[in-house]
């Protein structure tokens, strides 16, 4: 992982964004991750709406929450598979993988 301070994690870049720019035409690896990230922190709001839901005895919202953070961690996942997908075709196309970080794109793989 690396340490350097242009990666460092943008933690309201998901939040931030507007749904034009989760367009259909990805173009990068970091579009992906960027969309996973949004999905993600879609989740994370229904759930926690679930459980105010849930603690105010609302079982139907409770349930309508749940079943959207569901969906939401589900398109996350998709988006973060493809990313890695794309991310170990670019690395299987390097010639400058070391033997170290092509094992462990094998694991990952896996």
């Amino acid at each position: 992982m690396s340490t350097d301070p242009k990666h460092e994690i943008q933690t309201d870049v998901a939040e931030s964004l507007s749904p034009e720019a989760f367009e259909d035409d990805f173009e990068t690896i970091g579009d992906y991750h960027r969309k996973a990230a949004h999905y993600f922190s879609q989740a994370a709001k229904h759930h926690l709406a679930a459980a105010a839901a849930d603690d105010e005895g609302d079982e139907a919202g409770m349930e309508l929450h749940a079943f959207k953070a569901y969906r939401d961690q589900l398109n996350g996942v998709q988006c973060a598979e493809i990313a890695v997908m794309e991310s170990g075709d670019k690395a299987d196309s390097s010639d400058g993988l070391d033997e170290e970080e092509d094992t462990d794109l094998e694991t990952v793989n896996t």
